[in-house]
């Protein structure tokens, strides 16, 4: 196959699955998450169900699309941060890069954040999806600390940290409203609590 050709399939493909997000969207919000089947999107999508499947494993994936790339850039900023930038530092620089890069406060993000406050199912999709950002942030604070990766105590503050970043995802309209500036400002009041915590482990021998 050549250059061109496979450059024609990989944006057909890039079609197909922005169409299948759009035509999901749109029925999330006409008739819910729980009443809209995978049926209805692939019909709307006018694809067959196990076209679906092969772009997404379910439809709570379909609300976080964007899941895979976004843990991507966040590992890869934290995992390449310079010597003596803590973990901390490489997560409020990453916020603020991407919060300017896809924005807060635009129409399909309200869409969304009102899914998921409304919906058991994709709030706990979002819970797993943190689980593996707390993991990956453990990593950093275990090696700030000076610890094993699986260390309780690194765990504990990465689960404090994404605790504060879940608050901040899950903001109502008004407060997203404020924009980036407005978010970060929030992410820094929480990250005095965290890091004086992580330097009182500091001088707090480890059990």
């Amino acid at each position: 196959m050549s250059q061109a050709d496979t450059g024609l399939r990989e944006r057909k493909k890039r079609q197909t699955r922005d169409t299948i997000v759009r035509v999901a969207t749109e029925l999330f919000l006409e008739r819910g998450f729980e009443a809209t089947t995978i049926a209805d999107i692939a019909a709307a999508a006018d694809i067959a169900p196990r076209t679906f499947f092969g772009y997404f494993a379910s439809k709570e994936a379909v609300v976080f699309h964007d899941f895979e790339e976004v843990f991507a850039t966040f590992a890869e900023r934290l995992r390449g941060r310079p010597a003596g930038e803590t973990a901390f530092d490489a997560m409020r620089e990453w916020i603020v890069e991407h919060a300017a890069a896809v924005g807060l406060d635009t129409e399909a993000k309200r869409c969304w954040r009102r899914l998921i406050r409304e919906t058991p199912a994709l709030q706990a999709h979002e819970r797993s999806n943190l689980a593996r950002f707390e993991a990956l942030l453990a990593e950093g604070v275990a090696a700030d600390l000076g610890v094993p990766p699986d260390s309780l105590r690194a765990h504990l503050v990465s689960a404090a940290a994404v605790a504060a970043l879940y608050a901040l995802g899950s903001s109502d309209d008004a407060s997203a409203a404020r924009g980036t500036e407005h978010a970060v400002a929030v992410m820094d009041e929480a990250l005095v609590f965290l890091r004086g915590g992580l330097d009182a482990l500091r001088r707090h021998p480890p059990i």
